[in-house]
Formats: C-alpha cells, structure tokens, sequence
C-alpha cells in the first residue's frame, strides 16, 4: 500500500473488507496464538517534557518512585512463576538507570532464572553503547514508539527535541541486533490522516519487529489536558493496517486501548493483534506510573494471568 491507498483507507466508510483481510494475513503468518506479556513500570522519573505525557518532567503532581534491584526481582520472580515467557522493563528516561548498571544486573537475573525467558527494553533513548552492554547482557527486544513522524509535530510535542534524534537511535538498536519496535499515538491533537499514513510507512521503512499502536489519551496534569482522546475505531485501523504492511510483526493490543473501552480489547484482536501485555507491578507503582489516567487494581500476578487466559480462550485464540 502506498501513502495514497492508506490515506483513502483511513477515510472510508466501510472497512470491513480490511479488518478481514488483516485478521487473515494475522492467521496465516503468525497462527492463533497471543503471546502475554509482563510489564514491569521501574521508574516514573523522567528527563524528557512530552506534552501529552503524565511523566513529563514539568508535571508538579506526578508520584515519583524509583524501583530497587531487589523490588524488581522480587517481581520478576512472581511473572515467570506465574507463566509468563516475556518480562518487558519500562521506565521514564530517568538519569539513575540511564548508564544501563541497574537494568543490566536485572537483564542477567532473569537469564540466570530462565534463559528462555525473552527481555524486552522500553526506557528511551539510551546511549549506544549503553544498549550494546545491555544487549550482551542478554537483553532480546526494544521498544522505542516514535510517537509522530511528522517532524514539525514531534517537536511540537517534545520541545528540545527532534524526530531524526529518535529515528537514529531506533537504527542503532537494529544494527546491534535488538528485536526493535515503535509505534505511534491515534488522535494526538495536531495528528492529520496524512501523518497516519506516514507513520504506517515509517513502520514499513524500518522493518518493525513489533508496532505499538494505542489511542492518544489526554492527562489533565499535562499541556494537552482536556484535548479530546483518540478514536479506538482510528486505532483499529491503523492496527489492521500495520498487520498487512508488516505480516510477521508482532502487534499488541496496546494497555490505552482497554482503558478507553474493555470491549476494544477483544475487537482489536481480530484486527491483526497478537499480544497484549500486562502491568506486573505492586498497586502503588501501577498508581504512580500514570503515563494517562488508568483505574488500577491490587496485583495479583498469577490471577490476573489466569483471567487473561480466560479471555483469549473465550475468543478462539491460544493464550502463550
């Protein structure tokens, strides 16, 4: 599809023939399984200013916390008994973990337990040759969502900052041999169905591992508080889309998506979706990492798991 074909297919009316053609290039290239993913939040401070982001450095009313070694094994432990094969580390770009010491001391402690058990990176912009440690330490995957495309937007949205800035670091983490994956925000305000549609493409052009695409939710603590929140109908298709772009990428139901609706969980699946992931966290980490507003609950890791596995089931897919 060309940045035409995809602009016209955002805008029309029935898309049907397109979530089906997705849900079916999804079934051939990736089968019926969802790989859950452990989501472990280890830090909520954060260096950078995004304007839609409940992190962002100028936020007076934002709870900060740094996870210890210990807090975050003692998590990690809890996750894979409980069944998870995938422990993702996400965090603010907090300067504390920003030479990679502590992240790299996790990453070698969850290989020593499993070694099957796959690492997934997501906290920013790290230096190159901190990734290249990190890496050797064992880490499997990244995730670096590139948010815009649109150059003028993303520095509008992250003032200091530019857009080739996070394109060169999500090319370092290819050539070093990460799994890498990005993503973007649907219903940023400023967001056109153009710069959609070159945001799909940027996926393409990278070859993504793995896309994460959520609707934009407004946090009133941030600039863009009271902006209205992006479409969970938008959202899906520009999930099925990816799904025809990048056949064997892995696509998850983002977490922004259920908490706009519970219900869009189960229809992005069939959508081209494939993972979803789950917040691992104690309960007053889940409250304090607020990204957007979300309702939390108190963690129980093995529980929870066995509900989501519940869900994938009702909706004739395999739980992994």
């Amino acid at each position: 599809m060309n940045r035409t074909d995809i602009v016209n297919a955002l805008k029309s009316a029935n898309f049907q023939k397109i979530y089906q053609k997705a849900d079916a290039v999804r079934k051939r290239e990736k089968g019926d399984v969802v790989f859950i993913r452990a989501i472990i939040e280890f830090s909520s401070y954060c260096v950078m200013p995004c304007k839609y982001c409940g992190l962002n450095r100028e936020n007076p009313n934002a709870v900060r916390y740094r996870m210890s070694f210990e807090d975050m094994v003692e998590v990690v432990d809890d996750a894979i008994a409980a069944g998870y094969k995938t422990i993702v580390l996400q965090g603010g770009e907090d300067p504390v973990f920003a030479d990679g010491t502590i992240l790299e001391k996790v990453i070698r402690y969850i290989k020593g337990v499993d070694k099957d058990v796959a690492v997934t990176l997501s906290a920013g912009e790290l230096r190159r040759d901190v990734l290249f440690r990190l890496k050797n330490a064992g880490a499997d995957r990244f995730l670096l969502r590139h948010e815009t495309s649109d150059e003028n937007l993303y520095e509008a949205l992250h003032p200091g900052h530019n857009f080739q800035e996070r394109a060169k670091v999500l090319q370092d983490l290819k050539e070093l041999g990460y799994e890498t994956g990005s993503g973007f925000m649907v219903g940023i305000p400023g967001q056109s169905i153009e710069s959609l549609a070159d945001d799909l493409l940027f996926l393409e052009k990278i070859h993504c591992h793995m896309a994460g695409i959520g609707p934009y939710i407004s946090h009133p603590d941030t600039e863009l508080g009271g902006s209205e929140n992006g479409s969970p109908e938008m959202t899906k298709r520009c999930v099925a889309i990816a799904r025809l772009l990048l056949p064997k990428a892995n696509l998850p139901v983002t977490t922004a998506v259920g908490v706009l609706d519970d219900e869009e969980i189960k229809r992005t699946f069939d959508c081209g979706a494939n993972v979803i992931m789950r917040k691992v966290n104690p309960k007053k980490y889940k409250d304090a990492y607020e990204i957007y507003p979300a309702a939390s609950s108190e963690t129980d890791i093995a529980k929870e798991r066995m509900e989501l596995e519940e869900m994938i089931r009702s909706i004739g897919r395999i739980p992994l």
